[in-house]
């Protein structure tokens, strides 16, 4: 009798499901294919879940191929991270495909296993203009700007945490400095084009509130940001389902309502209004300034180098972010094709700065897809100082690149503002877990650093590596990229005083307490 209830209702609800397709006008698949053409609309749903785990190789995912992602989440539960047998990569036919050549005999390293060991800047941050607040960042490997809101408290509180166990810096995102932010991790304070944080009523910049908010954190430097890889030329966007009543709380702005910000600044609106920009902060809080952008046409920055070979105004550092690089939020065609991919973009504004003899006056910055070793040690190749990571830490901490990111209803509780989701996420263990990746991909690049013989992976030249062209061809890094002689290359006096540092380093505390 109960099999028969059941049945019943099980027929009456698919009777109801099919009259229901056959009168609605929205879908003409359901229309002609009542209750069946559901079954197109299930797969479709589940296409990426079906592609991420039956379909595809271990190598043809992105953004990030199973094998990288699998690398970082051995990395950071400090699980074996080794693979057996050979290489599944295609390195004979590849195109594009860059491999290190190491050197047979090199001076004596040190322990390249200890995942404690100190890898600091070859520059120090702010010196070249002398900032009052100068320093030499303790780690080449830093957490990206990753902003609250777009990213859920508990993931920020662990990620923070994670840069304070791994001594790494935490860049806040243009969304402002949250309550997250504070749990012992140094930070760099990104500006975008909103000023959230430290803007007025009417969206305009507010200095007096940018020096309260330094004054009470851990800022150690200041980010002002012109665009980003994923989305250039536009602002930023929070869906308004993001927009909860503390978020609007920190920004400044309305709940529940779509966050859009200006897709110019308005503080600024040239090169030399921007370079007045920077030196009034930089002088009002003491802290090195920087720029980060996408690189799309190059005339802003032969304009920046020309400006700044005068030697009386200038940026303190420059992040270069790639058309690969992540996003919350993006327009398709935006992430897809706009702005120059990282190696290309970078070597190109590189490239402007060393023409007039200025890399040695400022740090180099890169982000986009970095957070490997392989593509880490191709950028420390072309001349930048220090990288910054994004959604490799996300990873690190749980993230299973759903790719729901700008929905709010990111499974694994990283990318939404639902409290129930992110509830999944503790952020003790997953800090410990960031932490673990940092320090591993540290690791990684003093390995590589020692086997091409030097003692810094800022040392590694564009003649180290070399880029395939299928199974005919080779080409180093400085032809590819049409480095001249000593591009990518520190200045005698930067080389000699980090091997120097690095030789000296006392052994660290093991697992400092947050």
């Amino acid at each position: 009798m109960q099999a028969r209830k059941i049945g019943a209702a099980a027929a009456t609800a698919v009777a109801l499901l099919a009259a229901r397709d056959l009168v609605q006008k929205r879908h003409a698949l359901l229309r002609n294919f009542p209750v069946l053409g559901h079954a197109r609309y299930l797969l479709e749903t589940i296409g990426p879940e079906l592609r991420q785990y039956i379909v595809t190789s271990n190598e043809e995912e992105r953004p990030f191929s199973r094998d990288q992602r699998t690398w970082i989440y051995a990395s950071a539960k400090e699980e074996n991270n080794y693979s057996g047998f050979g290489t599944e990569v295609d390195v004979e036919h590849v195109q594009g495909h860059a491999y290190v050549k190491q050197r047979t005999f090199a001076a004596a390293r040190p322990d390249l296993h200890d995942p404690q060991a100190p890898l600091p800047s070859a520059k120090v941050l702010g010196g070249p203009r002398g900032r009052a607040r100068a320093f030499r960042p303790a780690s080449v490997v830093n957490i990206s700007a990753m902003s609250f809101g777009s990213l859920s408290g508990s993931a920020v509180t662990a990620l923070n945490r994670g840069a304070a166990l791994a001594g790494t810096m935490h860049n806040t995102g243009e969304g402002g400095l949250s309550p997250y932010h504070r749990n012992g991790g140094d930070l760099v304070l990104q500006l975008g084009t909103a000023y959230f944080g430290c803007r007025n009523e009417d969206g305009t910049f507010n200095l007096d509130k940018l020096k309260d908010v330094v004054a009470g954190a851990p800022v150690k430097a200041i980010e002002i940001k012109l665009s980003q890889g994923a989305k250039p030329g536009l602002g930023g966007m929070l869906p308004g389902a993001k927009v909860t009543p503390e978020i609007a709380g920190i920004r400044g702005i309305e709940a529940g309502k779509d966050c859009a910000s200006p897709s110019r600044h308005t503080a600024f609106h040239d090169v030399d209004s921007m370079l007045d920009f920077v030196e009034l902060i930089a002088a009002e809080t003491g802290v090195p300034v920087g720029v980060k952008s996408a690189v799309g046409e190059t005339g802003f920055w032969q304009e920046l180098a020309t400006l700044m070979a005068r030697g009386d105004r200038g940026v303190d550092f420059v992040t270069i972010d790639g058309g690969e690089g992540g996003t919350g939020a993006a327009p398709r065609m935006f992430a897809d094709s706009v702005s120059l991919p990282f190696r290309m973009g970078f070597s190109r504004v590189y490239g402007t700065f060393a023409e007039l003899g200025l890399t040695d006056d400022l740090t180099f910055i890169g982000s986009g897809k970095l957070g490997l070793p392989e593509n880490a040690a191709v950028a420390f190749a072309l001349g930048v100082d220090m990288i910054n990571v994004a959604r490799e830490a996300m990873l690190s901490i749980g993230c299973i690149q759903a790719q729901k990111c700008h929905t709010d209803k990111c499974p694994t509780g990283i990318a939404t503002q639902n409290p129930w989701l992110a509830r999944g996420i503790d952020p003790t263990s997953k800090a410990e877990r960031a932490a673990n990746y940092l320090r591993t991909l540290r690791k990684e690049l003093m390995k590589v650093s020692a086997a091409v013989g030097v003692a810094h992976p800022a040392l590694i030249t564009a003649d180290d590596i070399e880029i395939m062209n299928g199974d005919y061809e080779a080409r180093t890094l400085a032809g590819v990229y049409g480095y001249k002689e000593g591009w990518g290359e520190l200045g005698p006096h930067l080389a000699e005083e980090i091997t120097a540092l690095l030789a000296a380093a006392p052994a660290p505390l093991r697992k400092p307490a947050v």
